[in-house]
């Protein structure tokens, strides 16, 4: 809850320093006919206000994908509404808010697939689809649909990430050559679709690889292969868990630092930066189960301002119209480097690791830190709306389109579930485990590191898992 007279919800909304937004003219759309290709590669697939959309939930909640999504979905429904837009909601996870009574105009409980979805299509005729707040489950069935034709049939748009910009983004391969494209930098790699690719990729850069499947949710499949054993067990469930049976072979970039941005664009090409977090967990360990911070602790303003240009520059690139996540690797102290067996190299700073372009589990997080509404404004941005057009549901007298700046720290600690299950694995990898998380705002970052660890509600262990009835001969590292 945001308390307009407590210091913890005082997000300021600035316009010092450029705060993102480039030009404020009003385009003009075509009221007929298509756009130009060229311009069609950068905007949304509908020119016009949809009367009616079709939002895909995220389905049941698993593990990378749970009550945030519904918290989103649930903002965007309302949203849609505001401006008269008729929302056809379709969601099999009934135990959601989303499919109450009174957020969505129709809802439809109903197995998220391809066959499904079509029949709801043809029945309902809507102008465009939402799946950006559907999570990964979302991204992929808009794909499907696309290429099940569906689409094209029913002359049914997407709203918000072109489908293109889906493929680049998720598709390794493509989104290694964009990266190239636009000059960004990326850590070593190589995509394979086989075994006898993927051991051949492996004799020519050498173990430790991170092994990053393709159209995958919370590093599923994937991990960081240290041995020849390891590594045929990453590839082989890498392969079989993408739907398009691609996995991203990685230098590993272990130890680095892990920093994520997330960035709104409109069709206007406005952009802005939310929110800027910083994991206290390197690189190695999922963003999922890593304690994160905002605003960044240890970044310079330089270093700041170099990853959040960065960030435009993709969100640009991608031509995404709505949220999107950006996730860095920076380099580590020299010292640092040294301890690790790594060689400290000034001329590539920091790689970028992944975008996500859609709302995500970080999305929320910056959402709630900032009370910057995302998948409101990104649902308004996703019908036509501009961030100079849309109200700022905080201050009520500022607009969307301006940056909010934190005198606050907000922290994010994960939780896993191993009370329920005392002898799961605890190590700690690129698949994701954690099942809940809390969050604390307070003056400071010491303040809200003790304050979420009371929060995890513990009883009789530390945040250590030091308990001794864990301890065993052969697993002392407990």
């Amino acid at each position: 809850m945001i308390r307009s007279d407590s210091w913890l919800s005082r997000a300021v909304y600035s316009q010092k320093a450029q705060p993102g937004i480039t030009s404020v003219g009003t385009y003009l759309r075509p009221q007929m006919g298509p756009w130009p290709q060229s311009t069609a590669e950068r905007v949304a697939d509908i020119a016009d206000k949809p009367k009616k959309v079709l939002v895909i939930g995220s389905g049941p909640i698993v593990i990378g994908q749970a009550a945030e999504f519904d918290y989103a979905g649930t903002q965007a429904c309302k949203s849609l509404r505001e401006e008269g837009v008729t929302t056809v909601l379709v969601n099999s996870n009934p135990a959601t808010i989303m499919t109450d009574q009174g957020i969505a105009d129709r809802v439809y409980i109903e197995p998220l697939t391809v066959e499904v979805l079509e029949r709801i299509i043809e029945r309902e005729r809507p102008d465009g689809i939402l799946p950006t707040l559907g999570g990964q489950t979302g991204l992929n069935l808009a794909v499907a649909l696309a290429d099940a034709g569906v689409l094209e049939r029913y002359n049914v748009g997407l709203l918000g990430t072109p489908l293109e910009t889906i493929r680049r983004s998720e598709d390794r391969e493509y989104f290694r050559n964009f990266l190239h494209e636009i000059n960004e930098p990326e850590p070593e790699n190589e995509s394979v679709n086989t075994m006898e690719e993927a051991w051949a990729v492996a004799k020519q850069m050498g173990l430790p690889l991170v092994v990053r499947p393709a159209y995958t949710l919370g590093g599923s499949g994937g991990g960081i292969a240290n041995t020849e054993e390891e590594f045929e067990s990453f590839a082989r469930s890498g392969l079989a868990a993408s739907p398009i049976s691609q996995i991203l072979l990685e230098r590993s970039l272990v130890g680095w630092k892990e920093v994520e941005y997330e960035v709104m664009r409109d069709s206007a090409d406005n952009c802005i930066t939310i929110c800027n977090m910083e994991n206290l967990d390197p690189m190695g360990v999922h963003t999922g189960d890593s304690i994160v911070v905002a605003p960044s602790q240890t970044l310079s303003d330089q270093e700041y301002q170099m990853l959040r240009s960065a960030s435009l520059k993709i969100i640009r690139g991608l031509g995404i119209e709505g949220g999107c996540n950006v996730q860095f690797a920076m380099q580590p102290h020299p010292s640092v480097s040294k301890a690790l067996g790594q060689e400290w190299d000034p001329s590539s700073p920091y790689f970028v690791i992944e975008v996500n372009p859609r709302v995500s589990r970080s999305s929320a997080l910056a959402s709630k830190a900032t009370g910057y509404p995302i998948a409101r404004v990104a649902a308004k941005i996703a019908v036509g709306k501009k961030l100079d057009e849309i109200e700022n549901a905080v201050t009520k007298q500022t607009t969307a389109a301006f940056e909010p700046a934190l005198d606050y720290c907000v922290l994010k600690i994960p939780r896993w579930p191993f009370d329920k299950f005392p002898h799961g694995d605890r190590r700690t990898t690129t698949q994701m485990k954690a099942t809940g998380e809390v969050m604390v705002i307070e003056r400071s970052f010491e303040a809200a590191l003790q304050k979420g660890a009371r929060a995890l509600e513990l009883t009789g262990r530390t945040l250590l898992w030091e308990d001794p009835s864990w301890r065993t001969a052969g697993n002392l590292s407990l």
